[in-house]
């Protein structure tokens, strides 16, 4: 095993290859590299392989001996300087390499099919590739100048795959959305670097660490400068990590393909900045203002994802606000200094996530051929429904996510997220409140997207393609055009959707057609020829299930999200101490962190607060269920609609009204944060911008050019007097002496 780690420097570059050989195939043989782009998978799910067995032979060390190794080589010394790169493998990278090898496996899988139709295969590859090389660099580094460039790597492949389609100008946007917003971040990480360099004379953790807790027990560093160094630092994973206030760019990255969503937004890039804060948690824990400042934007950011992303129509924008809200349960933890309870929320929720990515992923490819390619239709809820039986597994895994995010036993993240809300009663009462009420928000939302999606008959629009029955049509590109001479064939009337649209587009439901509700959707589409593997064709009939490498992927996610959680579950001895395998791979941590408080509850208490947070969950689910339950009949309902709010006095029913819009509005709108943004912000540098530009040519130019111009004319002027006459320079010479002694005579 010292065999193993003493070559553990390796693991961050063994993806790289798959991209450099990409790379040099497409520049010297770009025909052959083009006709045999679809071999380039098995390398990179080769490599990434690989890195998972080393990844695991780590994991079982830690378990054994919580060893702690570090390799390291110098790379600059200059004097009193020297700077060190190397590899770092303790519990938390071990962790984090597990977890970025087994989701990026699976997402490698699952993109061979889902991109196979899509010219920039070979790039879309290329970029994952560096991406999980980035990725792995940035948790196995050494010391925080390792962090940073590998950081900035990971924004980069970010900033290209959220802009993969670059031709689309939302994905143009989006991607220049994310990397201005992460550039706040990651200056202020790269200032707060230099701080704590200034402060401690070392880069590398554990000098880091230990000079800079001499010096606060010491009484020896500036408390105001130390604290804004903190913050810098955690601004930076703010950012990263899409907290509040510097989320916005999250919901707008899905533009990128769905693969990468579930990639680098689920499980790796935005647990970027969890992964920071937890490595550098024995610094904040010192600060008190810091490490409560990281537990209120993680309940403030928890309740504004949960909030925002009740009435969203895109299904995997509804997904990104609750990986918003589920990294503020992470960062509060961290911030109530339950860094065990924060880490098992990271692993839970990622490959939860990442299941329900992939499951959207795998609903927008039928939603493409019914409705065309288009993301407004495609990834719109409201035109979804009535999938569960033309796409049972899909449904069956994208319900089991479902269940897992809201907290129901016995599945992955009910443990942690129980465990969270256990340890901030024992913070604040107030957050505890927040974070229970989230809790139940989560539910709701989440039964939203899933009721919305699967179930129910009538609230689905399908467009047809024109032409002759029986018709065939190959697929498009993703970098094509949509069908030309598509038709709405029937609309369909949903009293949910009547229930959460504003009142200016009620008319547009009530207008629908009505239709039995006992007719196949599936006969509603006319079969097409797809393009299949190799030139291939099939004949499906749309909707229909997705292929196997598209679904084994899934398969393999539900399985982690159904046991996954037994890594932290707390099983008890007669002393009542906590037994669980995440306790026993963190422990050096966690008695570095004075944390064995959390864990030291009998079966007693852990079964009252499981009772309480899963009645939360119920709670939700049912209010979900009553407001987006299956609709049969919609003349039935709409009636029952009808009677109930006349039943409802005026003044409750003005009241519940006004709430409910105000609710919606703020949810649809995002919070109004993307709004005031532009305003303050955008609108307000381009107004500095052009008052600048005034100033700079009115005054700064006007000056300039009044000095020549003046110049000019006094040039003009004395040209005529110096003629070579002594009689005018004598005039000139009598005028100055004049004007010398009215002076001298009013200045005595």
């Amino acid at each position: 095993m010292e065999y193993t780690y003493h070559y553990s420097w390796i693991i961050p570059f063994i993806p790289l290859p798959v991209p450099m050989l990409i790379g040099a195939g497409l520049l010297l043989f770009p025909t052959a590299t083009k006709n045999l782009r679809r071999i380039w998978a098995f390398p990179s799910v080769l490599l990434l392989s690989i890195v998972m067995v080393f990844s695991t032979l780590f994991f079982i060390q830690q378990i054994n001996n919580n060893s702690v190794y570090q390799y390291v080589w110098s790379w600059t010394i200059n004097n009193d300087f020297s700077l060190e790169f190397g590899c770092l493998v303790d519990p938390l990278t071990s962790i984090m390499l597990i977890l970025i090898t087994t989701v990026g496996i699976m997402v490698l899988i699952y993109s061979d099919n889902y991109m196979s139709h899509d010219q920039g295969y070979l790039r879309f590859f290329a970029y994952m590739s560096f991406s999980n090389t980035s990725m792995l660099g940035l948790v196995t580094s050494l010391n925080l100048i390792q962090i940073y460039i590998f950081w900035e790597l990971v924004g980069m492949c970010s900033y290209l795959l959220i802009g993969f389609w670059f031709t689309r100008p939302s994905a143009a946007n989006a991607c220049q959305k994310a990397f201005v917003t992460n550039r706040v971040g990651d200056f202020g990480l790269l200032l707060g670097i230099l701080g704590f360099y200034w402060i401690t004379g070392s880069f590398e953790f554990r000098d880091l660490f230990e000079i800079f807790n001499n010096l606060v027990y010491n009484n020896d560093v500036n408390f105001l400068f130390v604290t804004l160094c903190a913050f810098l630092l955690f601004v930076g994973a703010v950012a990263k990590s899409a907290q509040f206030p510097l989320h916005v760019w999250l919901p707008d990255a899905m533009e990128g393909p769905t693969p990468i969503s579930a990639l680098i937004h689920a499980a790796t890039m935005v647990a970027a900045g969890i992964f920071l804060v937890a490595r550098l948690l024995p610094l904040f824990i010192v600060i008190p203002y810091i490490i409560n400042l990281i537990a209120l934007i993680g309940i403030i950011t928890l309740l504004l994802g949960a909030t925002l992303a009740l009435a969203q129509k895109d299904i995997k924008k509804s997904l990104a606000y609750s990986t918003m809200s589920q990294l503020g349960y992470m960062m509060l933890a961290l911030g109530m200094g339950s860094y065990r309870a924060a880490l098992f929320h990271l692993i839970t929720h990622a490959y939860s996530k990442a299941l329900l990515f992939l499951g959207s992923g795998s609903i927008i490819h039928s939603m493409e051929v019914i409705v065309g390619y288009s993301p407004d239709k495609s990834q719109n809820m409201v035109l979804m429904g009535g999938l569960r039986k033309h796409v049972p597994i899909t449904k069956t895994a994208f319900l089991l996510g479902t269940l897992s995010l809201c907290g129901i036993p016995p599945l992955a993240c009910f443990w942690s997220k129980d465990e969270i809300l256990n340890d901030s009663w024992l913070y604040s009462t107030i957050f505890a409140i927040i974070a229970c009420s989230t809790a139940g928000l989560t539910a709701f939302y989440m039964f939203r997207i899933y009721l919305l999606t699967f179930e129910g008959h009538l609230n689905v629009y399908f467009q047809t393609y024109s032409g002759k029955k029986n018709s065939s049509f190959y697929s498009m590109s993703l970098w094509g055009k949509d069908k030309e001479g598509q038709k709405i064939k029937k609309k369909k009337f949903c009293l949910l959707d009547l229930l959460t649209t504003k009142n200016n587009e009620k008319t547009h439901f009530l207008n629908t057609y009505k239709i039995d509700s006992n007719e196949n959707v599936r006969n509603m589409v006319q079969p097409f020829i797809s393009i299949a593997r190799f030139g291939t064709k099939k004949t499906f009939s749309y909707p229909h299930e997705s292929d196997n490498t598209i679904l084994f992927p899934m398969l393999v996610l539900v399985l982690f999200t159904l046991f996954v959680g037994v890594v932290g579950i707390p099983f008890f001895n007669q002393e009542r101490i906590c037994l669980d395998i995440l306790s026993k791979l963190l422990n050096s941590s966690i008695n570095l962190l004075h944390e064995s408080r959390n864990h030291s509850l009998g079966w007693y208490e852990f079964i009252t607060n499981a009772i309480f947070s899963v009645s939360i969950a119920y709670f939700g689910i049912f209010i979900s269920s009553f407001l987006y339950r299956p609709v049969y009949s919609s003349l039935q309902n709409l009636y029952f609609f009808n009677a109930f709010v006349k039943s409802v006095p005026n003044k409750m029913k003005f009241l519940g009204g006004k709430i409910i819009n105000v609710i919606y509005d703020w949810s649809y709108n995002r919070g109004y944060i993307d709004a005031f943004y532009v305003i303050s912000l955008t609108k307000g540098i381009r107004r500095l911008a052009e008052l600048t530009n005034f100033f700079d040519r009115r005054v700064i130019d006007g000056i300039t050019n009044g000095v020549g111009i003046a110049s000019f004319f006094v040039g003009e002027v004395i040209k005529y007097v110096g003629g070579g006459r002594i009689s005018s320079y004598l005039l000139v010479y009598i005028f100055y002496v004049l004007i010398f002694l009215l002076i001298f005579h009013f200045i005595s």
